[in-house]
């Protein structure tokens, strides 16, 4: 991994993944039948986008690379890295408590974060990623 890479600020990242979820719920919103299903290929394959960043992770100057490598995160660390909150977001729609299950793992991943020297979630742990500046 390049010496030079610094640690993504944890309120950076958290301001990039709302972006993130706000093109999901948008894409939910304007084509009700498959709206969900795009915003939820979307998050899946997203931090493979753009050189390893998100739409949100463009727009705040972040970017996912592999540890092992050092190289950009690819489409395939992107499945695995946000599997979990793709899996949260498709138990969302469970009637009455699906909610629950998605402020479940976002409390989770964000303490996990938050305790995590490097700034990993468990989606990064996965992956063999981490969320860097520049």
């Amino acid at each position: 991994m390049p010496e030079e890479s610094t640690k993504a600020s944890l309120l950076l990242r958290v301001i990039a993944k709302t972006l993130d979820f706000i093109i999901i719920a948008a894409a939910a919103k304007t084509i009700p039948q498959v709206g969900y299903l795009a915003g939820l290929v979307y998050l899946l394959i997203s931090d493979g986008l753009f050189d390893g960043r998100s739409i949100g992770k463009k727009i705040l100057r972040l970017r996912v690379i592999s540890l092992s490598t050092g190289s950009s995160g690819t489409f395939r660390d992107s499945v695995l890295r946000n599997a979990i909150l793709t899996a949260a977001l498709l138990l969302y729609k469970i009637p009455l408590v699906g909610w629950l299950f998605v402020v479940v793992i976002l409390a989770l991943e964000f303490l996990l974060m938050l305790g995590n020297k490097d700034g990993m979630r468990l989606g990064d742990d996965i992956a063999n990623t981490k969320v860097i500046e520049g």
